[in-house]
């Protein structure tokens, strides 16, 4: 069973940035593609990004430019670094590993962008 646990999330004010963690408590080399996940309220889940373990990304159109996803397999760890937050990236992020059907979650950090 694989563990994981993000970290990061704040209140930020529009135009901001911040950047989230994600650390698994297995080796993320076993898994082909990690990624993160948001949910807003009153919305569904939506991908945000994907890595694979060659490092080939992915990205909602929404968030392309301005986010950044990346791994450390070393430390275990994927990072979702974010700029030019505005208001409607406000969610509850989440991070994957597998796939989004039968993968690991994590429990989610909070993002709120509002000035």
């Amino acid at each position: 069973q694989v563990q994981l646990v993000e970290s990061g999330g704040g209140l930020v004010q529009p135009g901001g940035s911040l950047k989230l963690s994600c650390t698994s408590s297995g080796s993320i080399s076993n898994f082909y593609t990690m990624g993160w996940y948001r949910q807003a309220p009153g919305k569904q889940r939506e991908l945000v990004a994907t890595i694979t373990n060659r490092g080939s990304t992915n990205y909602a159109d929404s968030v392309k430019g301005r986010f950044t996803i990346s791994r450390d397999s070393a430390k275990k760890t994927i990072y979702l670094e974010m700029n030019s937050l505005k208001p409607e990236d406000t969610a509850v992020y989440s991070c994957n590993a597998g796939s989004e059907t039968f993968g690991y979650w994590g429990q989610g950090t909070q993002v709120t962008v509002s000035s």
